[in-house]
């Protein structure tokens, strides 16, 4: 039987800098990267966020439909906007996000949304972006989602995306990312990420969850120790030739990783198809590289 997966999160406008100081429009965010490699991987994938009603909020649907995107459960809410972010990358592809979205219309989707709508999907997928965009009385609702969803047999996948910057107060943010440490299933780490908001404490405070939780730890080098059911072990990425944009490298990597899981590849495989994908991803600029350029993973 075919997994449903819900991407939960925001998905924004994306200004991407060019060498000669003009912008080029996109749209992109981290779950929605996930949500729509997973669809080019052949996954039932929907994602669930909150948009405006405007023409932008109007080209984002039509696109993800196109790239065969559920969008049931996506809230267009009147007068409001989608954020904005820009991207700027420096020669070695590695990027800065300059970010708008303090009154996102995704920030609103748990007033409008009924959880109980989850209740199709065999996969939550969220990230720690997703929690940093919510009010308290969202995140109450979307961890009682989670928790039904766990009850009737669910999985939770969790990545640790961390931003400072939508982390006013760190202590908020570790109490949370803890609470999903022991909701998920699966959590998709980087030491990067840990060290930003635990600092040296970070792989110990994750690693406690071993017996319960299936990890990937991406480390710095391009490489993942992997924590599962059936021990300890790791997989290596393949040198990559050629890296223009860094962005949306850990979302591929997580959406191969989930779709190789979810068709009963090892942790190992599973690591090996994401960092696969991720390769490919790396070597052209934008969040979205174009569906030709995947061909070869695809085959």
């Amino acid at each position: 039987m075919t997994s449903r997966i819900a991407c939960i999160g925001e998905c924004m406008v994306e200004l991407r800098e060019m060498p000669d100081g003009t912008l080029q429009r996109g749209w992109g965010g981290d779950t929605l990267n996930t949500a729509l490699y997973l669809a080019r991987l052949g996954m039932a994938v929907d994602y669930v966020t909150a948009l405006g009603d405007d023409g932008w909020s109007d080209e984002m649907l039509t696109r993800w439909r196109e790239e065969g995107i559920g969008t049931g459960l996506v809230q267009q809410l009147p007068g409001r906007l989608p954020g904005l972010y820009i991207i700027q990358t420096d020669a070695n592809g590695e990027r800065r996000f300059l970010y708008w979205r303090d009154s996102a219309a995704a920030r609103g989707l748990f007033d409008h949304l009924d959880p109980r709508s989850l209740d199709v999907f065999d996969v939550l997928y969220l990230s720690g972006i997703t929690l940093s965009i919510y009010d308290e009385h969202a995140r109450a609702a979307l961890f009682q989602a989670l928790a039904d969803a766990s009850k009737r047999g669910a999985r939770i996948v969790f990545d640790t995306n961390f931003r400072p910057r939508g982390w006013p107060d760190r202590t908020v943010a570790r109490q949370l990312y803890e609470r999903m440490f022991r909701a998920a299933d699966i959590v998709i780490a980087s030491v990067e990420d840990l060290a930003l908001l635990y600092d040296e404490d970070g792989e110990a405070a994750l690693l406690r969850h071993t017996a319960d939780t299936e990890i990937v730890l991406k480390q710095l080098h391009p490489a993942t120790r992997l924590f599962h059911s059936n021990g300890e072990d790791g997989s290596r990425a393949a040198p990559v030739d050629r890296v223009v944009d860094t962005t949306a490298a850990g979302d591929s990597f997580a959406a191969a990783y989930l779709a190789a899981r979810l068709h009963g590849a090892t942790p190992a495989a599973a690591a090996s198809a994401g960092h696969a994908l991720a390769g490919v991803v790396v070597g052209h600029p934008g969040a979205i590289i174009p569906r030709s350029a995947m061909q070869e993973f695809l085959a």
